[in-house]
């Protein structure tokens, strides 16, 4: 049988938890994901999960975070003062905001804090310093 390896393009479902269970993704009613392995269009540990699979095959890993999103930063949380907020925007708690990166690159960040002087953004990825547990089937490989 013919084993998924670097530089396939492949297509998998998936079911993501986080380790007290809870569903954070899937691709469950959807059709399945794909993405070339060796690529680097997913996490490095979900590349090495597949790589190896064959079709209809599957199986079920944990990736833990240094092969997942890595460890929540302290450096990626950042107080930005009011004076510098557009005046019309008004930010809440658990709202997503983009916002421009050193580079140009567009930011997700997420608003952890609010206060008169000024608001509290962390841009540590979401699932940032989780360890992650995936129900992988992989269907495709081309």
């Amino acid at each position: 049988m013919t084993q998924a390896k670097s530089g396939d393009s492949v297509k998998i479902h998936y079911t993501g938890r986080l380790t007290d269970g809870t569903v954070f993704d899937s691709s469950d009613g959807r059709e399945p994901l794909g993405f070339t392995i060796g690529n680097g269009e997913v996490i490095p540990g979900f590349e090495e999960a597949v790589s190896g699979m064959a079709v209809g095959e599957s199986k079920n890993v944990t990736i833990p975070m240094d092969k997942a999103y890595g460890p929540r930063l302290d450096q990626l949380i950042i107080d930005v003062p009011r004076s510098q907020v557009p005046p019309d925007l008004n930010p809440e708690l658990d709202q997503r905001l983009q916002m421009s990166g050193p580079n140009g690159e567009n930011v997700v960040v997420k608003v952890v804090d609010v206060s008169d002087d000024s608001i509290k953004l962390d841009a540590n990825p979401p699932l940032a310093g989780e360890d992650l547990n995936f129900d992988i089937e992989l269907v495709e490989i081309a």
